[in-house]
Parts: structure tokens; sequence; C-alpha cells
């Protein structure tokens, strides 16, 4: 039975209606930082179980609580989130790791590099520039993950 994983990341404090109903059937939310307010956090939570990582402008004293990384397991995969992906200071290929999971550029991607699975969710919050507001999914069977970036129309 597959797991499904939503992905979000950069909401800067405005969780949009569409990205919430985006992650609404997963087994797991990811949220890669700059949450920017707790009551995101809340209103995933009510949903699925969330895995969050501090972003860069995470600086209130509520993030405290937030970590600069998170490593889980799913399925039987492992997968790694940090918000800056500048700032990955392990290589994931010796360290086991499946994907990697980021932030912060506000710009979607997807590619594997050396059969390392790299997501950016791109940005659910406010839009900057002309990049798209996304958010994304990955479908989780046994050691097969199956990543896809989805843009929301806003």
């Amino acid at each position: 039975m597959a797991i499904m994983v939503g992905v979000i990341s950069d909401t800067h404090g405005l969780l949009r209606e569409e990205a919430l109903n985006e992650m609404v059937g997963s087994d797991l939310i990811v949220h890669a930082g700059d949450v920017g307010n707790p009551d995101i956090l809340e209103a995933l939570e009510a949903v699925a179980p969330v895995h969050v990582v501090r972003g860069n402008v995470d600086r209130e004293p509520w993030t405290d609580r937030l970590p600069m990384m998170d490593l889980f397991e799913i399925g039987d995969c492992s997968i790694y989130v940090i918000h800056d992906l500048y700032t990955l200071d392990i290589d994931p290929s010796a360290s086991n790791i499946d994907m990697v999971i980021y932030g912060h550029s506000h710009q979607p991607s997807l590619e594997q590099q050396h059969g390392i699975w790299l997501l950016n969710p791109g940005s659910a919050g406010p839009r900057r520039f002309d990049y798209p507001v996304s958010v994304a999914h990955i479908e989780v069977d046994g050691n097969r993950l199956t990543p896809r970036i989805v843009e929301l129309n806003v």
C-alpha cells in the first residue's frame, strides 16, 4: 500500500486554501521551512502528521522548537529535509538517503543526481517574481519514490 506525502515550503505566513486542499489525503506532510506563522503548522497538523524544518526567516521565539534539518524513514526510503540546499553538510549517497527535500529559492525543482532525488516544492506562500505557486506530492511504495510538483491556480 502506497504512502502519500504532501510537501510544502516557503509559506511565509500565508497558507493558501489551494495549498491546504492539496495536502488533504496525505499520510504525512513535510514543510521545508520559512513557515512564518505557527497557525500554519496547526492547520497542516489537522490534516496529517508534519515534519518541519526551520527556514532562514523563521526567527520568532516559537520557531526555536523547529530543527534545522530532519531525517526520517518512510516505507523503505530515507528522506532528508533542509531549508537551503546550499547548507547541506552531508553526502546523501554515503548516508543512504533516497531524497533531499528543500525550499528557500521559491523555484520548484525536481531532479535526480547520482540516484538521489532532489525536490524543491517551490513556494506555496506569497508569489515571488514570476515563479509559480506550488506544492509537491510523493508517492512512497516500498523503496520506490514517485514525486511530482503541482502548480496551484492562484
